[in-house]
């Protein structure tokens, strides 16, 4: 029997999400076809004759974009049995239901969907399925032999001019903390699971094979299982020594273990991203983040020394921000030498709400939410001040505009300076330095990925 997986977007990474299960598809006898959407146009044909056709779903952008997917597989094949799955698939069950999606799978979602290949097998018209299971799997290699070659995909820049392919994969999925902003929290409830040591090893080596020269690790945050994680760079170094990494790591677990980032650097770590979202101590403890600002200072401050750069991630734009909150933030970036290290979307992030959003449990945030939007997916919210959204949507603009002009990041930023100044009082603004005033000691070359983070 055929069965069609589909991706729509992964932040340029080539997907684990379609990898992981058209392996376990295959040991199950189905024929599996894979599509990545964000680099290859939809093959009509294949859709035509599938009896599954399952669309991945791990961020809020796939979400959108599978949207106008699912009317066209309908059209092209209306027999086939349409599942969406991965991350923001219960986050949205009604509404893809709603559409003629017929199952909805969430957490770890390799077996059900094995389970819906076989009930297919056996009925011509399998029952409809929507459940989110967090029982621990036995993986097995993904199969990324139908995939477009990782030369497709976002690639590293190492800060000195130098590019390398890069691999991706999971060494766990979930988390254990509960960020009320987090979609992870709505689905695992602050429960984690790990893919197992040898199959994250077996994915790597077969990447390595196909040319990666870097790998990203997509795990919510790699330190919620250390030891775990510590086993695999370990392991990774000691076969591939050239192959270097990086990870996502919060905060409260950098602070918490320091004394492995000696090893993270010594096995090949380049590169750190941590969503620190905020500098402001009331808006991180709103947010449940577990961390303060003096705790983001001194990581920065062991990441240095550890000689691993720190890259953060914020949600610049919130409903507790005034236009002088945003001119401190600049402020902090540039006192802290961190303009080459944020990249340029993230001075326009605006706080999303998605369906599950632990943030509504927040009275403030209920008071702004407005209906569900369907369509966006998200309940739209207004800031009290209008200026704060249309500061917003000009840095959103900046951001868009200086990427085509290829304005490097500190060339973007000296531009948010200058716009947010503008928006300023007058006893205000005389007290903010031209940000070419504030000193700034570059720390070294700083590595990042051609695709901007993103949701």
């Amino acid at each position: 029997m055929k069965v069609v997986l589909l991706s729509f977007y992964d932040i340029g990474r080539q997907p684990f999400g379609l990898a992981s299960p058209a392996a376990w598809l295959q040991s199950a006898g189905a024929h599996v076809s894979c599509q990545d959407l964000a680099v290859q146009r939809l093959d009509h044909e294949l859709i035509k004759d599938a009896a599954l056709v399952a669309l991945y779903l791990p961020m809020h952008t796939a979400t959108r974009m599978a949207v106008r997917v699912i009317q066209q597989i309908r059209v092209y094949n209306p027999n086939s049995h349409i599942c969406c799955y991965g991350l923001y698939a219960p986050l949205n069950e009604q509404y893809l239901l709603d559409l003629g999606v017929d199952s909805v799978l969430g957490g770890e979602f390799e077996e059900g969907l094995v389970n819906l290949y076989v009930s297919l097998i056996s009925s011509e018209k399998a029952r409809p399925t929507s459940s989110t299971s967090l029982a621990k799997q036995r993986f097995v290699r993904p199969d990324r032999t139908g995939l477009p070659a990782l030369s497709s995909y976002a690639y590293l820049d190492t800060g000195d001019g130098v590019r390398r392919l890069v691999g991706y994969t999971e060494a766990s999925r979930g988390c254990k903390h509960m960020c009320l902003h987090c979609p992870v929290v709505p689905v695992y409830q602050g429960s984690f699971r790990v893919v197992q040591q040898d199959v994250v090893l077996d994915d790597i080596r077969q990447q390595v094979e196909r040319g990666a020269e870097h790998i990203t690790f997509g795990d919510p945050d790699f330190f919620n299982g250390p030891g775990h994680a510590l086993r695999i760079v370990e392991s990774m170094h000691r076969e591939f020594p050239a192959l270097t990494y990086d990870v996502t790591i919060k905060v409260e677990h950098l602070l918490a273990h320091h004394e492995h980032l000696e090893t993270l650097s010594r096995t090949g770590c380049i590169f750190i991203t941590s969503a620190v979202e905020s500098f402001d101590d009331d808006v991180l403890e709103k947010l449940g983040k577990g961390h303060t600002h003096s705790d983001f200072e001194e990581v920065l401050d062991l990441c240095r020394q550890a000689q691993i750069h720190l890259q953060p991630t914020f949600v610049a734009f919130h409903p507790w921000l005034s236009i002088n909150d945003y001119m401190a933030f600049l402020q902090t970036i540039a006192r802290l030498n961190l303009i080459d290290s944020v990249a340029s979307i993230q001075y326009a992030i605006r706080l999303l709400l998605p369906a599950g959003s632990h943030l509504l449990h927040l009275a403030k945030i209920r008071r702004i939410a407005e209906p569900f939007d369907r369509e966006k997916l998200v309940y739209p919210w207004q800031h009290p001040d209008p200026q704060v959204d249309w500061l917003q949507q000009t840095v959103l603009s900046l951001v868009t505009k200086a990427e085509s002009l290829k304005k490097n990041r500190y060339q973007l930023f000296c531009d948010i300076w200058h716009l947010t100044k503008t928006l300023l009082d007058d006893d205000m603004a005389r007290c903010v330095a031209a940000p070419s005033a504030v000193p700034l000691t570059p720390y070294g070359s700083v590595p990042s990925l051609s695709e901007n983070w993103y949701c």
